[in-house]
């Protein structure tokens, strides 16, 4: 495919080396575009010496009159990683101020943009209301990670990562099959928060990432998806009916509300095993001393749904630091479910808060499928695959 990989003036601009040489791999011709205020963080050598091609970023060269023309024309795919909050509002309300902005507007083809910005910048109600516009355009937006910003804040806008934005150049080179057409999934994803006092509370590392990604895959898959999902920081996908809990006696009630018509549904929630038996009504005042806390079991939705889940596909996952096979296939005995997920966590290449992962599929019958480590986005779409096949009765490969 050819693709036109617009690069704007964020410090995130130096990720787009790496994007470009992996997009050259995957054997695409690769059309770099710089802004001016890209060359402030970026060399255009750098990505002509990756791509081969010249790199484009003045409107008014010799011979450029028409250039944006021949190169709008000329290519199958636009890609702007990062795309800065200014690129995204120039996109939206049709400004033509330089290269990147006046191709796009001549550009008749897809649309990924990887936005990236600080935290207040992404959640700035002018730069939501820009990237609706482009939603309703029909243009993929990979939404941006949360972590340490360069500004030094913590939060949303970090450039996704570069398997994430593969993938979204992926969906669009192989687009996916509506095999999920007519069955309404359930899924449950985050942690839950289990109250100490009106202050604290008890958690985990589940960043949600997972389970919305397993939400976002089924929608384009043509399924119709309900996400129960406790407290992250992280967009609803669109498409999905969203039901935000905190606890998980809310989002065992808010399962079981929403169950019945449910065809499939996916536990991927790090739900608390055990929450304060008894939660202060006021904040407990440090004292300098060792305080006790009594914790209580917290019931277990994913048993219960195994003994009342009738026809329904139920899928369970299973984190743990160490014998992961071995505890995956007693949650799936255990638990009545027809497939586990198993991801390790703590330590290097843990599943919590990362943007990759790397599993087993414990199923039935003794098979295990091995997935490779790759983007959440992309596990979610070996997962429901597998999820297909099963619905369909058809005998799992490795």
């Amino acid at each position: 495919m050819r693709i036109i990989l617009g690069v704007t003036g964020g410090i995130a601009a130096y990720k787009a080396a790496d994007l470009a040489r992996s997009l050259v791999r995957e054997g695409h011709e690769v059309q770099p575009v710089l802004t001016r205020s890209a060359e402030e963080f970026v060399s255009a050598v750098t990505f002509a010496s990756l791509t081969g091609k010249k790199v484009l970023t003045n409107l008014f060269e010799p011979s450029a009159a028409i250039e944006h023309i021949d190169v709008a024309q000329g290519n199958d795919l636009l890609l702007v990683a990062p795309a800065t909050a200014n690129i995204l509002a120039e996109f939206a309300h049709g400004l033509a101020g330089g290269f990147l902005s006046t191709l796009y507007l001549a550009f008749r083809g897809p649309v990924i943009l990887a936005p990236a910005m600080n935290t207040n910048m992404w959640e700035h109600d002018a730069t939501r209301a820009n990237l609706e516009t482009l939603r309703r355009r029909g243009h993929v937006i990979v939404e941006p990670g949360v972590g340490m910003l360069a500004c030094g804040t913590f939060g949303a806008g970090r450039l996704a990562e570069n398997e994430a934005i593969l993938d979204a150049v992926r969906r669009v080179v192989n687009p996916v099959v509506r095999d999920l057409e007519g069955e309404i999934v359930l899924i449950t994803a985050g942690p839950t928060q289990e109250t100490i006092d009106p202050v604290r509370y008890i958690s985990n590392r589940s960043s949600g990432k997972m389970g919305y990604a397993l939400a976002e895959a089924a929608v384009e898959r043509g399924a119709k998806v309900i996400l129960v999902s406790g407290p992250v920081a992280l967009d609803a996908p669109r498409g999905v009916e969203m039901v935000r809990v905190r606890t998980a006696a809310e989002m065992r009630t808010a399962v079981f509300a929403k169950l019945e018509p449910a065809t499939v549904v996916i536990k991927c929630a790090a739900v608390a095993d055990y929450r304060p038996a008894a939660p202060a009504d006021r904040k407990i005042k440090k004292k300098g001393a060792a305080v006790t806390l009594e914790l209580a079991p917290v019931g277990d939705i994913l048993a219960e749904l195994g003994q009342t889940h009738g026809n329904r596909l139920l899928v369970g996952f299973a984190a743990e630091t160490d014998n992961l096979l071995e505890y995956a296939r007693r949650k799936l005995e255990e638990k009545n479910c027809d497939m586990i997920v198993a991801n390790r966590v703590g330590g290097e290449g843990s599943a919590f808060e990362s943007d990759t992962n790397e599993v087993f599929l414990v199923m039935k019958g003794g098979e295990v499928i091995e997935v490779p480590r790759a983007s959440k986005r992309a596990i979610a779409d070996r997962i429901l695959g597998q999820i297909v096949r099963l619905s369909q009765g058809v005998a799992v490969t490795r």
